[in-house]
């Protein structure tokens, strides 16, 4: 009788385990599901039918992409676990790992992207884009031509290719950290091409914000 009880007992802690998950993964999927409806609402999307299909893309893409950096993770925590007392051997495996699922992390974006262009115009691709990614494309980029009017047009060139890029990158991270980490990234990498220029980025900063106090005090 006491081994049935023990048995039972642990179909119960199984079953509530099951349940447990199948409730975060329900709220998981509600919290990214109006994720996707905030940013697909913003294209203009008339057609019922297409728009769902939109959100159903955008849906998948964050949960493949949250799948595959938690897959991520066990591999380099077992990797950890398993050579702790070697560190060279370690970090080797672990720069493996990162080159390998970095590649199967392109792809899929690539695949997505492609997807979206099927039944989006660009403009609208770019706009789900941006939505991914907090706008940050476009707001540094804007930024950028306020803060320095003189800029050129090869210079501007260069500034949106790399936001492009770092939007690219972020748009497989899992989440706002990592996304706004990445574009961290490159605003240094572009900060270093504008100082090369001649810009003083600091000088520049300044009379920015004098612009501004001075539009507000004339509003």
């Amino acid at each position: 009788m006491k081994k049935i009880q023990i048995v039972y007992f642990l179909f119960l802690v199984m079953i509530g385990n099951v349940s447990i998950a199948q409730n975060a993964r329900q709220e998981y999927l509600k919290v990214i599901t109006e994720r996707a409806d905030k940013i697909v609402a913003t294209l203009g999307i008339s057609d019922s039918v297409q728009y769902y299909k939109v959100r159903g893309l955008v849906v998948n893409d964050y949960d493949h992409v949250n799948t595959h950096h938690e897959s991520k993770q066990e591999k380099i925590q077992a990797v950890k676990q398993k050579f702790s007392s070697d560190k060279e051997t370690q970090q080797a495996k672990i720069a493996k790992i990162e080159e390998t699922e970095a590649k199967k992390l392109q792809k899929l974006n690539a695949k997505y992207v492609r997807s979206l262009s099927k039944i989006l115009t660009k403009e609208q691709v770019d706009g789900v884009k941006n939505g991914m990614t907090y706008g940050v494309l476009p707001k540094t980029y804007v930024a950028f031509q306020e803060m320095i009017p003189s800029l050129t047009v090869v210079q501007k060139e260069y500034i949106l290719t790399n936001l492009t890029e770092a939007r690219e990158l972020a748009m497989a991270q899992p989440g706002s950290k990592e996304k706004h980490a990445v574009f961290g990234k490159y605003k240094g990498r572009i900060n270093n091409y504008l100082a090369k220029e001649g810009y003083d980025l600091k000088e520049e900063g300044k009379r920015w914000e004098e612009r501004i106090k001075n539009q507000k005090r004339v509003l």
